[in-house]
């Protein structure tokens, strides 16, 4: 972690490997890269060059930011990676991508995307609720597209499947300009259990 522990020095992108059917999706995108770079942020992603995943990383490459794309060998080998990275890491399954992203960062912001975002997002909570880490992890609700997720969380709640707490370990913001201040606000961490490998 870094020496301030509310300073984000490497932030985890979720996102989609498609643009989505709105442009402002992608704008958004490319201001999150933006603002990292212009922050001193290193972006941690899936290491594709398409859609909302390269629209990030070409707007922080764009403005002097650093850039660690980590995809597994079999997307590597049909998926088109971003070859202008500061660094491409290639691991061997899904899961050491998961870990791979997750040691690598100090928070996770979540933009729109499909199956593969959600998966990313909720382990992240997941291990979250166990107590198995404490790093922030910001929703950003672009244009409303995550608001029927948010309102079937709320389901979850009511019907007695989610605590109100764990409910409240996702953080959301309607905007992207809103991601680095909620961040900043975000409490020091805690000491948590470290996770590992099996």
């Amino acid at each position: 972690m870094p020496s301030d522990p509310r300073r984000i020095s490497a932030l985890c992108v979720y996102c989609g490997s498609n643009a989505g059917d709105d442009r402002v999706f992608v704008e958004a995108a490319a201001t999150l890269g933006r603002d990292a770079a212009e922050r001193g942020v290193r972006i941690v992603y899936g290491g594709g060059s398409i859609g909302l995943m390269g629209a990030v990383a070409d707007a922080a490459l764009a403005g002097g930011g650093e850039v660690h794309g980590i995809i597994p060998n079999h997307l590597a080998r049909r998926e088109i990676q971003n070859t202008e990275v500061t660094r491409m890491e290639v691991v061997e399954s899904m899961h050491h991508r998961k870990m791979r992203m997750f040691d690598e960062s100090d928070a996770f912001a979540i933009l729109p995307g499909g199956l593969g975002t959600l998966d990313e997002t909720f382990e992240m909570l997941t291990w979250r609720q166990l107590g198995l880490h404490d790093k922030p992890v910001v929703l950003v609700n672009v244009a409303d597209y995550w608001t029927p997720l948010l309102e079937a969380i709320g389901q979850m709640v009511r019907r007695g499947f989610v605590r109100p707490k764990h409910a409240g370990l996702l953080s959301v913001v309607g905007r992207v300009e809103d991601l680095f201040p909620a961040l900043e606000l975000t409490p020091p961490p805690r000491p948590t259990d470290s996770i590992r490998l099996a």
